[in-house]
């Protein structure tokens, strides 16, 4: 049985796919396909910790920062969620609550503390999270130097595509063409106005 994306999943995209082979937007099908299945594994894995999306993401930055040898401050917790120093100080009291993470003194800076992960949340991460990253690093192993290449050369350019998006200046753009198209018809209105007003007189 073959594992190529059937023509109704390839209709998620815009042009249809030529059913004699792989082609692009069955690629880019098995890439969202990929997306789905990743957001659904964090669901399942934050609702399996009793937590939030944002809770979970906070302990998996500070658990990466702890395994690069890095410490976490609230302040840098706080710039690397994007939220507010208010909300952060928020979630680490819930994650103290929760035995996941505890605030300990900078031992460094006498005036700073640092976030830091408790052995009972790295133990439970490793347990929800460890049987997939197997999975997936047993795929990866199995690709030999040249695969590697493509996929590290595909997946650099759908980053590169996706930071091209933004929302804000292509609003700006439509805006900027709708103003355009409408400015001319405005003058010939104003025209015709001009000329009808200077023969009715």
């Amino acid at each position: 049985m073959s594992s190529r994306p059937s023509g109704s999943e390839s209709s998620g995209y815009w042009y249809g796919s030529d059913e004699t082979r792989l082609g692009s937007v069955d690629v880019l099908n098995l890439l969202r396909r990929y997306r789905s299945a990743d957001q659904e594994m964090r669901r399942r894995t934050r609702d399996s910790m009793g937590m939030g999306e944002t809770d979970l993401l906070a302990l998996r930055y500070v658990l990466r920062a702890e395994r690069e040898g890095e410490m976490l401050t609230p302040g840098a917790l706080a710039k690397l969620l994007g939220i507010s120093t208010a909300s952060t100080t928020v979630l680490i009291d819930r994650l103290e609550r929760s035995g996941h993470l505890v605030r300990r003194p900078h031992p460094t800076d006498r005036r700073s503390l640092v976030v830091a992960s408790t052995t009972d949340s790295d133990e439970e991460v490793r347990a929800t999270l460890g049987r997939m990253h197997r999975a997936m690093i047993e795929v990866a192993d199995g690709l030999d130097q040249d695969e590697l290449a493509v996929v590290a050369r595909f997946l650099a350019g759908m980053i590169e595509a996706l930071e091209l998006v933004d929302p804000h200046a292509e609003a700006e753009e439509a805006a900027g063409e709708s103003t355009a198209a409408v400015a001319p018809a405005d003058d010939d209105a104003a025209r015709h106005r001009d000329g009808a007003g200077g023969e009715s007189s």
